[in-house]
């Protein structure tokens, strides 16, 4: 049967039996459970800190130390492109966060030639191939083409984010971070918030979604990948310019971010009562939340019931209530809260 495929369509084709069979290499991640390898767009709003945040990263990365401030990272080599940055605004950035000393195998570029930005890409993967490294572009709008003759907004979009992704394919256990916006329009799926056509989303292995309100030092971070479980993330920017995650891992920043998602515009109490309805994944009965609150029965079950009703908790069977959500999390390393953030330390054009 094989010898008769070997000239066909099909010759590519392979069965569930021998898919079975084979070992892969495990997903190499540049932030453990949050950013795999392969294209990751990150976007938000401008001036939010985006910038910031990847270059936060590439610090971390390059040293090997600890990204957010507490998840630590494999080192490998890095490149930035900063192509809305001068050399003066990289320099100073990067002593606002305390760098003094190069943190590994860092390296920028400001400027690429026009058509040259996959080239440009391939040709540093290819120089450090085995020891998987990160290239962060900031932004796409600098290397977005214009569209060709015939094509659509979506097809420009698509051709554009699928080349990105080639790039980083093509050298296994590489990462590519693309920094873009995010639209005006308020959306409910953190995913249209995604300036451009779906095509941009489309074809990107993970999308994370950076928000943050003007004057506010917290943000969220929302990321869907494929091969990250999904989540939000509560993060804050210090006034050096670090983000870090609000908590010792992310299994604390994700239910930061849910206890700030469902205390959102209510009182002191209601809030006090989804907190602690929130530190119970298992669940937890109102008589209980009586003694811990100092409460009276009478009053707990009257925010209880509200609370079930605005659905900032779930009452899945009588007299037991739980948190919204339990974010699913892929596996983690150990929580390493030991509050070091000090990034030297162990913080550690387009195409044609």
């Amino acid at each position: 049967m094989s010898e008769q495929l070997e000239d066909s369509r099909l010759g590519a084709m392979v069965s569930a039996k021998w898919l079975l069979a084979q070992r892969f290499p495990p997903v190499e991640y540049v932030v453990p459970g949050l950013i795999p390898e392969g294209l990751t767009l990150l976007a938000a709003p401008p001036k939010i800190g985006k910038s910031w945040m990847v270059l936060g990263l590439g610090v971390a990365c390059a040293a090997g130390g600890m990204a957010f401030g507490h998840i630590k990272v494999d080192e490998r080599p890095v490149l930035y492109l900063a192509l809305e940055d001068g050399h003066r605004r990289l320099q100073s950035r990067l002593r606002s966060i305390g760098v003094t000393s190069s943190p590994g195998t860092l390296h920028f570029l400001t400027v690429v030639q026009p058509g040259a930005m996959l080239p440009t890409l391939s040709e540093f993967m290819d120089l450090y191939a085995e020891r998987h490294p990160l290239v962060v572009l900031d932004t796409l709008g600098r290397a977005m083409p214009p569209a060709s003759p015939n094509e659509t907004t979506y097809q420009r979009d698509y051709r554009t984010t699928s080349a990105l992704k080639s790039v980083a394919d093509a050298c296994p256990g590489s990462s590519l971070i693309v920094v873009h916006h995010t639209r005006k329009a308020e959306s409910a799926d953190f995913l249209d918030a995604v300036s451009g056509t779906q095509g941009i989303a489309g074809a990107a292995d993970t999308v994370m979604v950076l928000r943050r309100e003007r004057q506010d030092h917290s943000a969220i971070v929302s990321v869907t990948s494929r091969d990250a479980q999904e989540g939000s993330y509560s993060l804050t920017l210090d006034s050096s310019g670090l983000w870090l995650l609000d908590g010792c891992d992310l299994e604390e920043a994700a239910n930061a971010a849910r206890t700030n998602a469902t205390t959102q515009g209510v009182g002191d109490r209601m809030a006090e009562l989804v907190v602690e309805v929130n530190r119970h994944p298992e669940g937890i009965r109102s008589a209980e939340l009586a003694a811990a609150l100092h409460m009276d029965d009478a009053t707990v079950r009257r925010y209880l019931r509200r609370a079930t009703d605005a659905s900032r908790i779930l009452n899945p069977s009588r007299g037991l209530y739980t948190p919204v959500t339990s974010v699913t999390l892929s596996q983690l390393p150990e929580p390493e809260c030991d509050n070091e953030t000090d990034v030297t330390r162990p913080l550690g054009g387009w195409v044609a």
